[in-house]
């Protein structure tokens, strides 16, 4: 378990108490039916439950594309007759 300070403990109650204030006061602001709609939707959401995991990669797969600008040099065949003169 990680220990804070006293600040940061009183810091974190702050803020977490500003961000309920801002919530209510937005809330507050729309109509009932638009709250109404929010608040179905919302339920609905937490109802459904966390998203379940991606099924299993194939083997031998990379587990993330390469990043952009770091993908592989496509190797070309050059010709292999050489023109006289």
């Amino acid at each position: 378990m990680t220990k804070h300070s006293k600040f940061e403990r009183e810091k974190r109650a702050a803020e977490s108490e500003r961000v309920k204030q801002v919530e209510a006061a937005w809330f507050g602001s729309m109509s009932p039916e638009a709250a109404k709609a929010w608040t179905r939707e919302v339920e609905a959401v937490r109802a459904r439950g966390p998203v379940p995991p991606q099924p299993d990669m194939a083997p031998g797969t990379a587990p993330r594309p390469p990043r952009p600008g770091r993908e592989p040099k496509v190797v070309e065949e050059k010709g292999t007759r050489r023109r006289s003169y």
